[in-house]
């Protein structure tokens, strides 16, 4: 590493799900795939002591760090505090307000304990971004590219494919980090599509596919009893006896929109 000395005096927190990066092939390859759009503003979800911090604002564009741990943002303040286009947020990245106007291009090594409640945040909020970096579990990453019919197929995938198109950029085993975690990693790009679902129909999507996918091995209609009839399920394009887990994104969309129209009664109030 060019600079290992900010990962040398940052102590590491298990409640903070902390294991920081120090493979300089990956560092290199996130950074460059997070400055490589043209969003005008930067954001980093998780940076630690700084290691893509450093690079990041190399690039002259501003950029918006968000860190819950206090000896991190010490840190980092020490490191950048004097660079006019650093912002450092200390909070919580799940609900911390962030600073509305243009686009952003996000990056992150997310803490393994809240990659996934983060990336919820990112995807159903009023964030615009024009790409995403983000770092997950392997598993978490398998989940958002799961495809119908195989276990890794879930709620996660599909409000992940219906918003973005995804590719994973590389894989990491426990090596590239200090301390080595006990889990593979993975590193996934996100890019909007052209017609994602609206903010208002996303909500109601995750609402959707959590009865759905309550359990797994029944069918929809087992799922839904209670809340809306095999005729009801079927009048909005959805087969009573089949798994949620058979059904693709563009079929779930077109059944939130159906149900939003026809049957408001099974969402939360007030309505998404």
């Amino acid at each position: 590493m060019s600079d290992p000395s900010p990962i040398a005096r940052l102590r590491p927190k298990k409640a903070f799900g902390q294991n920081f990066l120090v493979n300089e092939g990956a560092i290199a390859t996130i950074v460059g795939s997070a400055l490589a759009c043209g969003a005008p503003r930067l954001l980093e979800v998780g940076p630690g002591p700084g290691v893509l911090t450093e690079r990041l604002l190399a690039d002259g564009r501003p950029l918006w760090a968000v860190d819950l741990d206090p000896e991190a943002c010490a840190l980092l303040r020490e490191r950048f505090g004097a660079r006019a286009h650093f912002h450092l947020l200390q909070g919580d990245a799940v609900r911390i307000p962030l600073p509305e106007g243009e686009p952003w291009s996000v990056v992150g090594n997310l803490p393994y304990n809240a990659a996934t409640p983060i990336l919820a945040r990112l995807l159903t909020g009023d964030l615009a971004w024009e790409r995403m970096v983000l770092m997950f579990q392997l598993e978490v990453a398998q989940k958002l590219m799961g495809q119908p019919g195989t276990k890794a197929y879930g709620p996660l995938s599909v409000l992940a494919q219906l918003c973005a198109r995804l590719t994973r950029l590389v894989k990491l085993g426990p090596g590239s980090f200090r301390p080595a975690p006990q889990v593979d990693s993975a590193v996934v790009l996100f890019e909007p599509r052209e017609d994602p679902p609206s903010l208002p129909e996303r909500k109601a999507l995750l609402t959707v596919l959590h009865r759905a996918f309550a359990h797994r091995r029944k069918t929809l209609a087992n799922n839904w009893q209670g809340a809306l009839s095999p005729e009801g399920l079927t009048a909005v394009g959805l087969v009573p006896a089949l798994r949620a887990e058979v059904i693709p994104p563009a079929a779930w969309l077109s059944a939130t929109r159906a149900l939003l129209i026809h049957h408001p009664e099974v969402f939360p109030s007030p309505c998404p």
